[in-house]
Formats: structure tokens, sequence, C-alpha cells
């Protein structure tokens, strides 16, 4: 099956027109920036698409029918909108390595985005999250989480399980400790945790069976000074830690 793509991309929409949602043959669509508020559940139709771009539009909500797609393989973008919650069905997408829900109003994630088990890449900052479901600690092939800008205090014990998360954002959170989760990520390279309300370090940073992959710590701005003990255990492991 050959690719084919409909970009409507910075198109004055205002509503998507109704004979978009007759191209079941559509591997790619693209609607951002088309100045559209809602999503009707005819999307279901498109059950070919590998990406779907509803990013940068006033979308308040994602109908159940966008968990028919089951193509969706490569890329959903539904950044920069006016979503306050996430339907459960998109954890029937079990086949899509990229999802981007930032810049949004999300208060919440659903539990249902633990069973997206092909996610390589999701993307949830600036949003109004305190807490992240534990069902996101069972994603398997995770490697990028993207957190930044919202209000997490803690992160779940499960994310002990992400074995294979090299990046880690938690810029410009809530956080007073280094999460207690992390200590035994394998694979964990850049760990991002600027502008939280830390104000001490965990001993088990030194531990070189803590982190052992562990590149770069940034703990710019935050109320903490490290010991020279432990920045010199982490040099040793070269890592190289901003503070």
């Amino acid at each position: 099956m050959t690719d084919s793509t409909l970009n409507l991309w910075r198109r004055r929409l205002g509503s998507v027109p109704g004979e978009v949602w007759e191209r079941t043959d559509l591997t790619v669509l693209i609607l951002a920036e088309t100045g559209i508020t809602e999503v009707p559940p005819a999307i279901g139709r498109l059950r070919r698409l590998r990406t779907l771009d509803l990013g940068h539009n006033r979308i308040a909500g994602v109908p159940e029918e966008i968990g028919d797609l089951a193509g969706l393989t490569d890329f959903l973008y539904l950044h920069d909108n006016a979503l306050t919650a996430l339907p459960d069905a998109l954890g029937r997408l079990t086949a899509l390595r990229y999802l981007n829900i930032g810049e949004n109003r999300l208060a919440e994630l659903p539990d249902a985005l633990g069973a997206m088990t092909a996610l390589v890449e999701l993307r949830a900052q600036h949003n109004r999250l305190t807490a992240l479901p534990g069902s996101l600690g069972a994603l398997p092939a995770l490697r990028e989480l993207w957190l930044r800008g919202n209000a997490l205090t803690a992160l779940p014990d499960s994310f002990a399980g992400l074995a294979e998360l090299r990046e880690l954002e938690l810029r410009e959170n809530a956080l007073t400790e280094v999460p207690a989760a992390l200590a035994g990520l394998p694979r964990l390279r850049r760990l991002d945790l600027r502008g939280n309300r830390i104000t001490g370090l965990p001993d088990w940073l030194a531990d070189p069976a803590a982190l052992p992959a562990l590149e770069k710590l940034d703990l710019r701005w935050n109320a903490v000074e490290p010991a020279p003990a432990l920045l010199a255990a982490l040099a040793a492991r070269g890592c190289h830690v901003l503070h």
C-alpha cells in the first residue's frame, strides 16, 4: 500500500470538511493550525492512519472513536489545544510510538495510557498535572518522558520499571526531592530537575549501581548544593552535574 497524505496545515478551516472523513485511504492527516475546535466521531473511520496531527488548535475534547485508529503507529499530536481530559480509548492505540499531549489543561492522565505499550516518547509538558498514574511505569519501550511545567510533587513507585527510559524532563515542577523510584533505572542518561523545590540529595545517588548510565544531572534553580564527595562519585561514573 502506498502512502496517502492530506496536509491541511494552516488552512483556516474552523471545522473539518466532511469529505476528509471519507478518505479511508489516508495514512497521514495533518490538521495543525487550522482553527478547529472539535474532532467528530467520524475520525474513527480512518483506520489506515499512521500519523495524525491535530496540534495548535482549540480542540476541547477527543472522541472515544480515536481508539479505533488501530493503524496509528508513528505520531499522534494533540499538543497546544484546550484539552481538560483524555479518553480511555487512547489505551487501545497499542502500536503508537509517539504521543504529544503537551500545552493543554490536563489535571490528570488516564490509567489507560499504561496500555500504550509501544510508546517510545511521551510528551505531557505544560499541563496541570499534580500526579501521574502508576500505569505509566508499565511502558516497556518508553525512552523519553517530557513533563516540564506541571505541578508534580512525586513519581509513582512503578517508575522503577521503566527499564528503557533514557531521558526524563521534570523541569519546573514542585518536587522537594529526587524521586526514589528513579534509583535503579539502568539506562537513564539525562535527568532534568531544574526549577523544583529540592533542598537535599539522597545518599543513593552516590551508589554506582544507582543510575549507572547517567550522563547529565541538571539541578539548577533548586536550593541545593551537592556535597563534593557526591559530585566526585558521579563524575567518576561519567556524569556531569549542573547546579
